[in-house]
C-alpha cells in the first residue's frame, strides 16, 4: 500500500497560499476546491471498497511512512496559522480578500488541523502523538475536544447521552449549539470525574480543561498584544470556521443512528451499523480514511491506513465534501437522508 495518495492533504494548505498570492476573489480558492472541485471528482473517481489483507495489517500499522505524513502536518498547521496572523496584520487586504483568506484558512485548519489531530489523539498508547494532536487543536481553540471525543463521544455514540450524535430530524443549525456547548460540558464532567477519583481539586491546574483553556486564551492575547486586534480576531474566526467544519462532519457521521437500549441506561455495543460511511476514494485520501467511520468506532485504536470498509454499514450517497453542501440545506438533507435511513432500517 502506497502512502503517497495521503499527501493530497497538503493540496489544501497550498490552495490557501496560492489563493492569497493571486488575490481578489481568488482568495476563496480553498472553498471552491474543497466544496466545488472535490465533490465532482468524488463522483468521477468513484468508490473503493478494498480492504487491507488481514495478514498485512500488523506491518501496515507499524509502518513509519504512514505516521510521518500526519506528523508533517503539525508544524505546517502551526506555521500556516501564524503566517496568516502576519498577513492580516501587515498586508493590505480588501474586505473580499480578508473574507476569502480567513475562510480558506479556517477550512484548511478544519481539514488538515482538526482531522489530523483526530488521527493523532487516538494513539493513546503513547504520549508523543496525542501531544501533537493538542498542538493542532490549540491553533483552533478546541483543545477540550481531545478529552470529549475519546472519553465521551466514543463511549456514548449513538445514544441520547452523546451531544455529537445528531437526532433524526435535526437540522445542522439545531445540532451545532448542542454539540459545541454540550461537548464542552461533557469534557468538563469527564475531567471532574477523573480528578474526583484521584482526590484532586477540580478548580486547579490538575484540570486539563483549565490548562487547555488558559493556553488558548494566552495564544489569542499573545497575537493581540504583539500583532494587534486584527490578528486576534483572525485567530478566533478561523478557529470558529474550523471547528464548525468538524461539527458538521460529526452531524453527517451519526445522523439518526441509535444503539438499542438493552436495559435502563445500558446500550448495545457499538457496531458497524452505528456510523454512516462513504467509500469515495478521493475524499478518503484527503481525510485519512475518516469516512470508514464504522471501523473507527468499532476499533478506535486502528490507524487510518488499516481501517476497513463494511458493506453492512449505512452508506452515504457521496463523500463528506459533497455531504457538507447537502447538510447546510435542511430540506434537501432530510429529503435524502431520512429516506436513506428508513431504507437502511427496513
Amino acid at each position: 500500500m502506497s502512502v503517497l495518495p495521503y499527501y493530497l492533504i497538503f493540496v489544501v494548505p497550498f490552495s490557501v497560499v496560492l489563493g492569497y498570492s493571486l488575490g481578489g476573489a481568488l482568495t476563496f480558492l480553498t472553498p471552491v476546491l474543497v466544496f466545488g472541485v472535490v465533490p465532482l471528482l468524488d463522483i468521477a473517481i468513484g468508490v473503493s471498497r478494498k480492504n487491507p489483507a488481514p495478514e498485512e495489517e500488523g506491518k501496515l500499522s507499524s509502518a513509519l511512512r504512514f505516521r510521518l505524513v500526519t506528523w508533517l502536518c503539525v508544524p505546517l498547521q502551526i506555521a500556516l496559522v501564524l503566517w496568516g496572523a502576519f498577513v492580516v496584520t501587515y498586508e493590505v487586504l480588501w474586505p473580499i480578500e480578508f473574507a476569502g483568506f480567513i475562510t480558506s484558512m479556517g477550512i484548511s485548519s478544519g481539514i488538515m488541523g482538526i482531522n489530523v489531530s483526530h488521527e493523532l489523539q487516538h494513539r493513546v498508547n503513547n504520549s508523543f502523538e496525542p501531544f501533537l494532536s493538542r498542538l493542532m487543536l490549540w491553533t483552533v481553540g478546541y483543545m477540550h475536544w481531545a478529552i470529549e471525543h475519546v472519553a465521551g463521544h466514543h463511549r456514548h455514540v449513538a445514544t441520547p447521552r452523546d451531544p455529537a450524535t445528531a437526532r433524526l430530524g435535526d437540522s445542522f443549525y439545531a445540532f451545532w449549539p448542542r454539540t459545541v456547548f454540550g461537548g464542552f460540558r461533557s469534557a468538563w464532567r469527564i475531567e471532574a470525574e477523573r480528578l474526583g477519583k484521584k482526590g484532586l481539586p477540580v478548580w486547579s491546574l490538575h484540570n486539563r480543561m483549565i490548562r487547555y483553556g488558559s493556553a488558548e486564551i494566552a495564544l489569542v492575547l499573545a497575537l493581540g498584544i504583539s500583532l494587534g486586534t486584527e490578528a486576534a480576531v483572525y485567530l478566533v474566526v478561523q478557529g470558529l470556521i474550523a471547528f464548525t467544519l468538524l461539527e458538521i462532519v460529526n452531524y453527517i457521521e451519526h445522523y439518526g443512528l441509535i444503539r438499542r437500549e438493552t436495559s435502563p441506561g445500558t446500550f448495545e455495543p457499538v457496531s458497524p451499523v452505528h456510523s454512516w460511511n462513504a467509500g469515495n476514494y478521493l475524499t478518503n485520501r484527503f481525510l485519512f480514511n475518516l469516512q470508514r467511520h464504522s471501523d473507527h468506532h468499532s476499533y478506535p485504536g486502528r490507524r487510518y491506513q488499516v481501517l476497513r470498509h463494511f458493506d453492512e454499514s449505512p452508506q452515504l450517497p457521496t463523500g463528506y465534501a459533497g455531504m457538507v453542501l447537502i447538510a447546510v440545506i435542511p430540506p434537501l438533507w432530510r429529503s435524502i437522508m431520512d429516506r436513506r435511513l428508513s431504507s437502511f432500517r427496513s
